[in-house]
């Protein structure tokens, strides 16, 4: 395939840069999936400027009208489906399975929003005062920062994009600069579908040049931000700076499969494969650490490390592959540190993962499972509690359901739970004492639904999720109330007696 020429998209206009930078395909570095504009602050300020006047006429829109134009994006997304799954997949390294399921993801997203415009956006409660009405509306807070990921190139941007547009907000969307052309292809979309201009913007480029500027720009009302920990917490604090600007951010994860005495072994040893290794446990919910009960931790382990040292890995656009590379150099880089602590703190390691480089995987960032366990929880470890985001798995025996959850808590990240029994008493216990914004039981840690809120709490987040709970946090809630009589009552016995 031709590598694509990327632009910026800002007031309904393509728009290049005059530097650009590339984006490789992280299974075959030889192939250049396309170029993209390194943007700076003056295209920042272009960018927001556009949004803030187009919301002055698309605030004025009704939601119904708003979701029309979602439901033609939604149209065309369903008609490219199978493009932007290889998209995905070429430019991120996920396998197809994976890239088709992102793809899926967007379009189960841009249909649940497109019927948002239709469903209540507001209430009526009563007023204590019974010529009185009162109403719980949401209005919308302005210009939108969308800054996403690219571990889901397709669906995380609609999970912030949509709900805020519908909304009636306009937007500034900055990608993941590992995946830009899935962002361009996304764009193209948005043109097509007749969003007016200046509604959702998008620029390319770094988090220096490109992301700074934009956090920080005095005509941004909300941030709605996924990726590390360490620039959602600088969000957090720039948001902090200026009253009016709100941040809502999802930072990653140590989450955590725990296996119960009582569990199904063919249901944890899947869900513990799936959790850990699918997008190469480069997900913020990925399994990274598997809580076990002492008496079935043997057999546990053996059949789970069987099954392990079967995952093909490889180019993802071939349909067998399992698991593709990780994303980048510095991702290889991270794992291998990850790994070197788990060493040097006293595991035992189960399977050394290995670079790979040789054949098909000699022009790639491809590396294998490493899987360890502790004889025993060994509080105040590296490797136990900070998230490797790689195939990087810990095995830890513990005795008893309560100690389970105290050894899951013990990490400041609440992100991404899954308990495994079949004593529903026992899952019960663990959802309410557990410290987590997603949970699962007899399920891996990861499959998120775009109906579902999403997102953590400590580290993980500020408990402001995106997908379904987004609208909390691109609207104000006001109230409004209505006098219908020909006086003033008030409702606490004011009166306009003088």
């Amino acid at each position: 395939m031709q590598p694509v020429q990327a632009r910026n998209y800002i007031n309904g206009e393509w728009v290049s840069g005059s530097q650009e930078f590339e984006s490789l395909n992280p299974a075959n570095l030889k192939e250049t999936i396309g170029t993209a504009p390194l943007s700076n602050a003056g295209d920042v300020d272009q960018a927001v400027s556009a949004a803030k006047h187009a919301y002055e006429s698309w605030r004025d829109l009704s939601w119904v009208k708003r979701a029309e134009y979602v439901d033609a994006f939604a149209q065309l997304l369903k008609r490219d489906l199978a493009e932007i799954s290889t998209l995905v997949t070429r430019e991120c390294g996920k396998p197809i399975n994976e890239g088709r399921a992102d793809a899926v993801e967007a379009l189960h997203m841009a249909q649940y929003v497109a019927g948002m415009g239709r469903t209540p956006n507001g209430f009526t409660v009563s007023s204590e005062i019974a010529a009185k009405d009162a109403y719980i509306l949401r209005k919308s807070k302005g210009v939108v920062a969308c800054i996403t990921p690219w571990n889901f190139p397709s669906a995380i941007p609609l999970w912030v994009i949509l709900p805020s547009v519908v909304a009636g907000n306009t937007v500034v969307f900055k990608p993941a600069e590992q995946t830009p052309i899935t962002a361009h292809k996304l764009m193209e979309l948005f043109h097509e579908a007749g969003f007016p201009a200046g509604v959702i913007n998008l620029l390319h480029g770094t988090g220096e040049d490109a992301g700074d500027p934009l956090v920080k720009h005095k005509d941004v009302a909300a941030i709605l931000f996924t990726g590390s920990r360490a620039v959602g917490k600088y969000i957090q604090q720039v948001a902090a700076g200026d009253a009016y600007k709100f941040a809502a951010t999802e930072m990653g994860g140590k989450n955590a499969t725990i296996v119960l005495e009582d569990a199904d072994l063919g249901i944890a040893v899947n869900a513990c494969v799936l959790g850990a290794f699918k997008t190469s446990g480069q997900r913020c919910v990925s399994t990274s650490r598997i809580i076990i009960d002492r008496k079935l931790e043997p057999e546990f382990t053996r059949q789970y490390l069987e099954k392990v040292k079967r995952i093909k890995i490889g180019n993802g656009l071939n349909e067998e592959i399992f698991m593709g590379p990780l994303i980048e150099e510095g991702g290889v880089e991270k794992w291998k540190h990850h790994n070197q602590k788990a060493r040097e703190e006293g595991a035992e390691v189960l399977i050394d993962g290995q670079v790979l480089t040789e054949g098909e995987y000699a022009c790639g960032n491809f590396v294998s499972p490493f899987v360890y366990r502790f004889d025993g929880y060994k509080k105040n470890t590296f490797c136990l509690r900070e998230e490797a985001f790689s195939p990087h798995v810990a095995i830890i025996p513990v005795s008893g359901m309560e100690e389970a959850v105290s050894v899951y808590n013990d990490t400041d990240y609440g992100l991404a739970m899954a308990v495994i029994t079949e004593d529903y008493r026992k899952w019960r216990w663990v959802r309410d004492h557990a410290d987590y914004g997603l949970g699962y039981v007899n399920l891996p840690s990861i499959g998120a639904e775009v109906h579902l809120p999403f997102g953590g709490v400590k580290a993980s987040g500020n408990g402001h999720p995106g997908a379904e709970g987004i609208l909390d946090s691109v609207t104000h809630r006001v109230a409004f109330t209505v006098n219908h009589a020909h006086e003033i009552v008030m409702a606490q016995g004011l009166s306009t007696d003088i």
